[in-house]
């Protein structure tokens, strides 16, 4: 058996060459990978490699596949110590869970959501997350600090809604300030990556929405919103402006490729056209669509239009396979059922939105998201010796179908192991469980949230015998 820690405690000069190396033209045999200064070097045959790198320390894992850390390209860290406080409500958990949850985190417990959010990506084999932005009081450094505590890469919002919706709303001149700071101060990171956000388009005015997206254009970053997610938010919008969201951001001109929608579950022809002339970006959140959503977004139709889309938790699980068969199944049964449409996109389409898909609609595509030349080295070794993966006839269905979490052995970001069966290598994730379980509570207790539904736990104990 490996010992990973020991074998991957120095990764710079070192060819990797397992079983199946999953490249964009699929899981290939034959194939290794020379890390060096924490990305991929060099790309080719073992025995190329071997030739063109004589130098270079080599391992050996033929059981294992090697494949792109999952991308989640949209979710919410600091939500993780009320997660399962939204089971069963209603839709625009937001408004009555959310926002009341994250406006009364202080700066300690932004902290310990953050790392303990990032510590569930991670063991879900995400490499890279896309936070939405916290909603608390000025408190995004600590959620930073979580992040790079754990390894995991991080596109980060800075919230700039200037009509309501998070702890604290700054007057324009503030907000525009803060945008600007936020942007510069992570040129340059390896793992952090600044974005703009607004929350969703009623909790900001026209010129916000117009100078946030070209704020975050003209930076190269990503500009972040919820759209079209909930029917009630859609009607919201017709009786205010007259449009439907989607169709008001593009009339205030906050569409383009900066424009990562978050949801797009409720769309129209029209709308879907918007997306692909103004080349906008959408996280399709299956499992949110499944637990609290109006709709499913027609990824498919989507893809044959040439839109842009990755696949996002909405932070609901963390658990990139399962994602993935989420992402199929909601495509089969929305849609591919009634179509007579057997292959729904086929295994490879959600490989791709987990991964290369996702770190284009990320702002990543530069970045991460391949096994190819001059990436970033975030990756997954999979270990393929399981009664999942045998005998094994098409791996890219298998992965999709047959995939979970503890099939990980190990996860790695810039070239850096993090984790090992579902545990860091360099930091006590049970002793920050141990301080989640003794202090979420208290926060929770405090926040003023409104449920519509007990817990199932209490109705349980009210059944007749």
């Amino acid at each position: 058996m490996t010992d990973f820690r020991q074998t991957f405690a120095a990764t710079d000069n070192l060819i990797v060459a397992p079983g199946r190396l999953l490249l964009d033209s699929g899981p290939q045999p034959g194939m290794a990978a020379l890390l060096r200064n924490g990305s991929f070097a060099d790309i080719g045959a073992m025995a190329d490699l071997r030739a063109r790198h004589p130098a270079a320390r080599r391992v050996e894992l033929p059981d294992h596949l090697m494949m792109p850390g999952f991308i989640d390209s949209h979710t919410h860290l600091t939500q993780s110590l009320g997660k399962s406080l939204v089971f069963g409500e209603p839709s625009e958990i937001f408004r009555r869970i959310w926002v009341p949850l994250e406006g009364s985190l202080d700066e300690h417990m932004v902290y310990l959501s953050s790392k303990l959010a990032a510590l569930e990506c991670l063991r879900g084999g995400f490499t890279a997350a896309v936070d939405a932005g916290t909603r608390s009081a000025g408190h995004i450094g600590r959620l930073v600090d979580a992040a790079r505590e754990t390894g995991l890469r991080l596109v980060v919002a800075q919230i700039c809604n200037d009509l309501g919706g998070a702890a604290v709303v700054p007057n324009r001149a503030t907000i525009l300030q803060a945008a600007e700071t936020h942007l510069a101060a992570y040129q340059g990171d390896p793992l952090i990556h600044p974005s703009l956000a607004i929350s969703i388009p009623e909790v900001a005015s026209d010129a916000m929405l117009r100078d946030i997206a070209a704020m975050a254009g003209a930076a190269g970053a990503v500009f972040q919103i919820h759209v079209n997610e909930h029917l009630v938010a859609v009607e919201r919008s017709l009786v205010a402006h007259g449009r439907r969201p989607l169709e008001h951001l593009a009339q205030v001109g906050a569409l383009g490729p900066q424009t990562l929608i978050a949801h797009s579950t409720l769309v129209t022809p029209s709308e879907l056209n918007l997306l692909r002339d103004t080349g906008a970006a959408v996280a399709y959140n299956p499992v949110a669509s499944v637990w609290k959503g109006n709709a499913v977004a027609p990824a498919l139709q989507m893809q044959a239009l040439g839109i842009r889309f990755g696949l996002g938790t909405d932070g609901t699980r963390a658990d990139g396979f399962r994602l993935m068969d989420a992402a199929e199944t909601m495509q089969r049964a929305g849609y591919g059922l009634a179509a007579g449409d057997s292959s729904c996109g086929g295994g490879w389409l959600w490989l791709d939105a987990a991964t290369r898909m996702a770190a284009d609609a990320s702002g990543l595509a530069g970045v991460t998201g391949r096994i190819a030349p001059g990436l970033a080295a975030d990756f997954l070794l999979v270990d393929l010796d399981r009664p999942e993966f045998t005998p094994s006839h098409d791996l890219a269905w298998e992965l999709v179908r047959y995939g979970n979490r503890d099939q990980i052995d190990a996860v790695f970001t810039d070239g850096r192991l993090r984790m090992v069966q579902g545990w860091p290598v360099d930091w006590d994730a049970r002793a920050l469980m141990a301080q989640v379980r003794e202090q979420a509570s208290p926060a929770i207790a405090k926040a003023p949230i409104q449920r519509i539904h007990p817990t199932a736990d209490s109705l349980m104990a009210t059944r007749p015998a």
